[in-house]
């Protein structure tokens, strides 16, 4: 089973990221351009399809929502924990916790779940949730704490609510539970939109993660690496267990849960001039290691039934 998920949804995962760091190398890609098609224009049409066209119930919403409550606060817990034993400088706190807590559940947690899943709406809306959770957390606490406690929150809020997933997930979700049909009209391009979501947004990831240098001399990294990539899906594992979730849900939040460090973290660390280096180099190793890592969860969650 390892070298069959390694074959057929791993390793084309990142024959795509390849792609998209040899595109990156030659061209000099505008990655501006490309992360405003995934963000405005790929990711809210995949969420609205997701929420719209799944069969999820307002009770699985909710213990999706209580998992990832609970998954991100034991996340904060042990990474605060441990960066405070280490006695790490406050700018650096900031750093190492968001990039054990900030994953990239969006263009390569989505494309992985497509991939695993064959396009189940299920799957798709509860990735979806945890993408949207995940945002929200990212641009609030995230941003937030990268500024050493000195951001404008009020600033930080409206910035989220300008972003387009929120929305997307809630109209979809709305038209789901009124059972609205979509015109024809509309229904065709959202799905033209949606079927190219695993290649854009991997094709981007791509192009992003070959410009951080291959520097990996800070111990701070692999501690970081571990957390996320190991036990970010202990934990996950352990809350499924404890909630008696089964079936599908219970191996799309497992799934989830091992995702490597997300990209924001390196865009904020760089923005407000906190460890960028640092978080650059987290994004990097994670997305690489998890080549293994995945796989692995990916096979565990076959047995989640």
């Amino acid at each position: 089973m390892f070298g069959t998920i390694l074959l057929e949804v791993v390793l084309p995962i990142f024959v795509l990221i390849g792609l998209g760091c040899i595109m990156q190398y030659y061209f000099r890609l505008d990655l501006y351009t490309l992360a405003k098609i995934n963000f405005y224009y790929i990711t809210p049409a995949v969420v609205f399809t997701g929420l719209y066209n799944s069969e999820i119930s307002l009770i699985l919403m909710g213990e999706v929502s209580l998992f990832y409550a609970l998954y991100i606060a034991i996340l904060y817990i042990i990474s605060t924990s441990v960066a405070r034993f280490l006695k790490y400088s406050p700018g650096m706190r900031g750093a190492f916790t968001n990039s054990v807590m900030l994953d990239n559940s969006g263009n390569y947690g989505l494309p992985i779940n497509q991939l695993v899943f064959k396009g189940d709406p299920l799957a798709i809306s509860v990735q979806a949730l945890i993408m949207t959770f995940q945002s929200f957390v990212t641009f609030t606490y995230g941003t937030f704490v990268v500024q050493n406690g000195k951001a404008n929150t009020r600033k930080i809020l409206m910035n989220f609510l300008k972003m387009p997933v929120p929305y997307a997930l809630s109209l979809g979700l709305l038209l789901n539970i009124l059972h609205s049909p979509l015109p024809h009209l509309l229904t065709e391009p959202l799905n033209y939109i949606s079927q190219s979501m695993v290649a854009v947004a991997l094709l981007t990831l791509g192009a992003q993660i070959v410009q951080y240098p291959f520097r990996l001399r800070r111990t701070a990294v692999y501690i970081s690496m571990v957390l996320r990539l190991i036990a970010g899906p202990i934990v996950g594992f352990l809350l499924v267990s404890l909630l008696g979730l089964k079936g599908l849900p219970a191996q799309a939040l497992l799934i989830a849960s091992g995702m490597p460090t997300g990209v924001n973290t390196s865009i904020l660390a760089e923005e407000y001039k906190n460890e960028p280096d640092f978080a650059a180099q987290t994004v990097l190793l994670s997305t690489i290691v998890n080549v293994i890592t995945m796989t692995l969860l990916i096979s565990a969650s076959r047995y989640m039934v």
